[in-house]
């Protein structure tokens, strides 16, 4: 799961972390990092990366995290190339593959963004990519970083145990 905000970056990105802990805990975070906007103009985004188990189902848990980029501002009706208040994406559902309407699994964009491949990387290096049958922290490695530098940023990530509303 990735997250990312650009629109009071990190009070948003911890207010989401702690509904996502609230959530689906036990949830463990990546580190988190600044990037320049992508496709647009715009303020720096902030993002990171994190991972849970859950017995949901994953239009369940789309549903759960729209009401959670809700409670961070963010309108249904925003632009896709735009500043946001919160942004979260299934980037893998376990070994799930899908491609209907509204829903690509795993993300195309995991193996060509780097702020959410390397956060990825720093959390689950050995999982497995669903389709090209690397690991994260193989793909990673490969990575060309030079083309869209990222800084790693200290950001303070509720843990399940101190999420509070």
């Amino acid at each position: 799961m990735a997250a990312g905000s650009n629109v009071d970056a990190e009070r948003n990105l911890q207010l989401a972390a702690a509904a996502m802990a609230r959530e689906f805990a036990p949830v463990r975070f990546s580190p988190a990092y600044r990037n320049t906007a992508v496709g647009f103009e715009g303020e720096d985004f902030v993002n990171f990366v994190m991972g849970f188990r859950t017995s949901l189902g994953v239009h369940e848990v789309i549903d759960r995290l729209q009401h959670i980029e809700a409670l961070c501002g963010r309108s249904r009706d925003a632009p896709k190339w735009a500043p946001r208040s919160m942004d979260l994406d299934i980037l893998l559902f376990g070994d799930r593959v899908c491609d209907e309407p509204g829903l690509v699994l795993p993300r195309p964009d995991l193996v060509r963004r780097p702020y959410m491949l390397g956060p990825m990387a720093d959390l689950a290096p050995g999982v497995l990519h669903p389709t090209l049958g690397v690991t994260i922290g193989e793909l990673w490695a490969r990575f060309d970083r030079d083309a869209h530098p990222m800084a790693r940023i200290p950001l303070a990530l509720a843990a399940p145990e101190s999420a509070e509303a």
